[in-house]
């Protein structure tokens, strides 16, 4: 077991790009770019005086929305050198979302790329911000978003109103190694470094604030518990905005002088000539992305004979699944891990050298210095194996708190300091959790938190709704979908497809309704309550997803 990590991520990185100057760090295979580790933090150096240059401070909150371009992990580590918070932005976000985000999280620097999917960034900014065409690139003000003084863009041909990467990088020349270390020198590692956007129970997204600490040790213990070395290759397809690219692909390769290999998004044909072209000995991925892959009709014809090891998280993991990794893609010491990004995420992982019984029928044992209890939801009594209750934690890994929602903050953390996860677990007689379904509503759909109000405020705003109800219905292929239950106003007429549609326009595609069902009322409790999960099971029988419904418990 290593010993945790008292450093801030800067200093971490100077330290294991010394001491594995010729290790990779990071590979792109798509553009054949290759860095060690001490060519990447150079790299990373250089980035953090350019944006010293260009004015952010520390404190300072920088937003990046982007698939897994390599300038994303040199952000991450480049704002962590100079004390800069790092905002993570979902890459299928649209201009609802991104307003919400840019605003509440007070970024004053967005770094982007020109869009992905049906999401085209370029656009979105420019419908939010229509005067950032004619603004002078570093000096924007915008009343919508108050604190959003500069627009980094990393593709070619930059738009007007925004600085290149490329510039910030020639910037960054003009800085000397003696002003950035007097800058970094001044950080703590129990200051707030990341803030990572997830839905909770209530309300919009919340920003949730992890310092240096919680995330470096966090990943030092995943990658303890998969034997990770400099020899490890990992390839990544799950996005570096989430927890799982972030902590669990990044940070375990890092703390480890492993070498990370992203795929820019997930394909199942990208992420398998990765293995076989890279001789990966690691993938993460959330269920659905290891079903894509076992189910191609080209799997037979890629080597991954490379593979030992791996993490499948991020939604309930169906056993078959995890068996077919094991046998078809060679992954004998696959895990799973279970957490939530309040937690930095990961609360409880299993080992790669647990029997495999435990390793698909559990989410493992709780990580090292880390405190987890069962308790009853009601009284808050603890529990004793093989009682179900709420799963709580507690030490080094709980967050700050959310930004700018202290009321929210109580309610996730109690005043002893247990971070309570709304997720319903029981513990067996050798201390393995098996996570048996969740208090909230939230929807998780392909390993993405989803969650219902925020859907339902948007589809409120059509004229032709006079209510609306979302909930998540059991998928083979996701886990989880989203289905609304619609109540139309008298005389008005609107279409699944027109829903669809207009859910689209305006949020990310996951987000979209799968299903959706124009109803007369909801079922209610004797209070006026709206029973969500009697439309739930109401949805199930009527859908046929019975079969889905039995593979989530697995």
């Amino acid at each position: 077991m290593s010993n945790f990590i008292n450093k801030t991520l800067g200093d971490f990185l100077d330290d294991i790009s010394a001491q594995h100057p010729t290790t990779e760090a990071l590979v792109f295979p798509q553009t054949n770019l290759r860095y060690t580790y001490a060519q990447f933090n150079e790299v990373c150096k250089q980035a953090a005086k350019g944006f010293l240059k260009l004015g952010i401070k520390k404190g300072d909150h920088v937003a990046i929305w982007a698939t897994n371009y390599p300038e994303w992990v040199v952000t991450m580590f480049a704002t962590a050198k100079i004390g800069a918070v790092l905002v993570t932005v979902n890459t299928s976000y649209k201009v609802f979302e991104l307003e919400y985000l840019l605003k509440q999280s007070d970024a004053s620097t967005l770094i982007m790329i020109d869009g992905f999917k049906d999401s085209h960034y370029v656009e979105i900014i420019n419908k939010l911000i229509p005067d950032l065409k004619t603004s002078t690139p570093g000096d924007l003000h915008c009343e919508k978003v108050p604190f959003l003084k500069n627009v980094i863009y990393l593709d070619e041909h930059t738009p007007d109103g925004m600085l290149n990467w490329k510039q910030i990088m020639a910037m960054g020349e003009g800085v000397s190694d003696e002003v950035l270390y007097a800058v970094q020198n001044t950080l703590d590692a129990h200051e707030v470094i990341n803030m990572q956007y997830t839905s909770g129970t209530t309300g919009f997204p919340k920003g949730v604030m992890l310092t240096h600490y919680n995330i470096i040790n966090n990943g030092l213990l995943i990658g303890d518990k998969m034997h990770f070395s400099p020899i490890d290759r990992l390839c990544i397809p799950v996005p570096f905005f989430h927890c799982f690219g972030l902590v669990l692909a990044v940070l375990a390769c890092v703390t480890h002088a492993s070498t990370m290999v992203p795929v820019e998004f997930y394909s199942p044909t990208a992420v398998m000539q990765t293995i076989a072209a890279e001789k990966c000995t690691a993938v993460h991925g959330v269920p659905s992305m290891f079903i894509f892959m076992l189910e191609h009709p080209d799997f037979e014809k890629y080597d991954l004979s490379s593979l030992r090891t791996g993490i499948m998280a991020g939604s309930p993991c169906p056993i078959s699944v995890m068996k077919q990794a094991i046998d078809k893609m060679g992954m004998r010491e696959i895990v799973i891990s279970y957490g939530q990004t309040e937690a930095s995420p990961v609360i409880t992982m299993t080992d790669a050298d647990d029997s495999i019984e435990k390793r698909v029928s559990t989410v493992g044992k709780a990580m090292a210095q880390t405190e987890v209890k069962v308790v009853n939801p009601e009284t808050g009594e603890t529990l004793g194996a093989g009682q179900q209750g709420e799963l709580c934690t507690r030490g080094y890994l709980v967050m700050k708190g959310y930004y700018k929602m202290e009321e929210a903050t109580r309610t996730a953390i109690d005043a002893e300091g247990w971070l309570h996860t709304g997720d319903l677990t029981v513990m067996d007689e050798e201390g393995y959790y098996k996570i048996s379904g969740r208090m909230k509503d939230m929807i998780i759909r392909g390993g993405e938190n989803i969650y219902p109000r925020e859907i339902e405020e948007l589809i409120y705003t059509h004229p032709s709704v006079q209510d609306v109800q979302v909930v998540g219905v059991p998928s083979k292929k996701f886990g989880e979908e989203v289905m609304a239950f619609i109540i139309l106003k008298d005389s008005a007429t609107w279409s699944e497809d027109e829903c669809k549609q207009f859910v689209l326009n305006n949020m990310a595609r996951h987000k979209v309704p799968s299903y959706v069902q124009f109803v007369a009322s909801y079922p209610m409790t004797a209070s006026g309550k709206i029973q969500k999960f009697k439309l739930r099971e109401a949805a199930i029988r009527d859908l046929g997803l019975q079969d889905a419904a039995s593979v989530e418990t697995a």
